[in-house]
């Protein structure tokens, strides 16, 4: 088996999830979000995009419901012995499979959570999961229990963090190799690409974002790629992902000569940064971070510009996104504690002048204070 964790390591990440599940008296557990079969069994795939669950009784015991297809991709990267494969063909209803599933592992008539708020169930499959395993179980929203248990990471998934930031810093430095006047933005795509899966990186969780000109004011992957122009603006987020975890980063390069605008928001976007890191602190809250970028931003004048959020915890995810929860924003009363991933986020867009200004990095949470997740600075860029 490929296993990216050895089998203690699981081991203790059951046991977690056991404690959990007594306190919220949860006799098992229906888990679909592949981020949480992966951190419980290391089962690594994108089948997800079809119907399948992974079932957890109050006792540990473990079953995956999939299909043929990832048969061998379970026995492979996963320590699932169980695995259930339900049959595609004509008027097919996974929801019996996982029925019987259920009652194979006593758990009919039982209290389970469902992890509902997940890519890997659509609304379609939630309502039939209701309406056939609902009539026979207690089924109640546990959508954040693997979440809030995944937000703290051991030291082995933390080198996955620290190897996912040597690859972040690979991209970058590919990048700012490629840019220049005329330089095709496929081209630095590809170098930045190229430097993480040469080193033995994955897929990201999405798309890099890339965007010159007005579109370095989007924050959004779009399709259609431009050469640079004499003197332009490039935005760039990207993450370098080491068996799927990711330490993300975030630049506006500035080709040719910078204009006074670019500055003054990069002065502005360094300082909100470092206000987000010095509030990253054992004890604070994610609002505590989110209002220290948002004074930064406002003391110089630039609330109509600054975003809502300004970053978000990383690990272990799969695509469509890269972000995972919990999220930098007002309200957000999670405690920061060690062993967390942070990516914080500066993001400046004044449309009025068409000048875009970011500036990202991630962190890990420890007593000390954060630790950065990369070797580069946080200079303003001129390519």
């Amino acid at each position: 088996m490929a296993l990216h964790f050895n089998r203690e390591e699981f081991a203790a990440r059951m046991n977690r999830l056991k404690a959990s599940m007594n306190a919220q008296n949860l006799d098992g557990m229906l888990l679909f979000a592949q981020e949480s079969m992966f951190w419980l069994t290391g089962y690594d795939t994108f089948g997800y995009c079809f119907f399948q669950c992974m079932v957890i009784s109050a006792q540990g015991d473990v079953a995956l419901l999939t299909r043929a297809p990832d048969l061998r991709q379970a026995q492979h990267t996963s320590i699932v012995e169980n695995i259930i494969i339900w049959k595609d063909e004509g008027n097919a209803d996974p929801t019996r499979d996982l029925e019987q599933v259920v009652e194979d592992m006593r758990l009919q008539g039982k209290r389970l959570g469902v992890e509902y708020d997940t890519q890997g169930l659509t609304g379609k499959a939630a309502m039939a999961i209701n309406a056939r395993i609902g009539l026979s179980c207690d089924l109640v929203d546990a959508s954040d229990l693997v979440t809030d248990l995944r937000m703290i990471k051991s030291d082995a998934e933390l080198e996955y963090v620290r190897k996912a930031g040597e690859l972040s810093d690979a991209a970058l430095d590919a990048a700012i190799a490629t840019t220049k006047a005329g330089a095709f933005e496929g081209d630095i795509l590809a170098a930045m690409h190229n430097a993480i899966f040469s080193k033995g990186g994955d897929y990201a969780g999405n798309e890099f974002i890339i965007g010159s000109g007005k579109d370095a004011l989007l924050c959004r992957y779009k399709s259609g790629r431009r050469h640079l122009s004499e003197n332009d603006q490039l935005t760039l987020e990207w993450s370098g992902a080491w068996a799927r975890y990711h330490a993300a980063m975030m630049r506006t390069l500035i080709i040719g000569q910078p204009t006074a605008r670019h500055q003054e928001l990069y002065e502005a976007s360094k300082a909100a940064l470092l206000a987000v890191k010095m509030a990253m602190k054992t004890g604070n809250t994610f609002s505590d971070m989110f209002h220290a970028h948002a004074k930064a931003m406002d003391d110089v004048g630039l609330s109509e510009h600054r975003l809502n959020a300004c970053g978000y915890s990383l690990g272990a995810v799969y695509t469509p996104c890269w972000m995972n929860r919990p999220m930098i924003f007002s309200g957000n009363e999670t405690r920061i504690v060690p062993g967390m991933v942070i990516f914080g986020h500066m993001i400046i867009f004044d449309s009025k002048t068409e000048t875009a200004m970011t500036l990202g990095q991630s962190f890990i949470t420890t007593d000390t204070g954060p630790e950065d997740l990369s070797r580069h600075d946080v200079d303003l860029i001129v390519c």
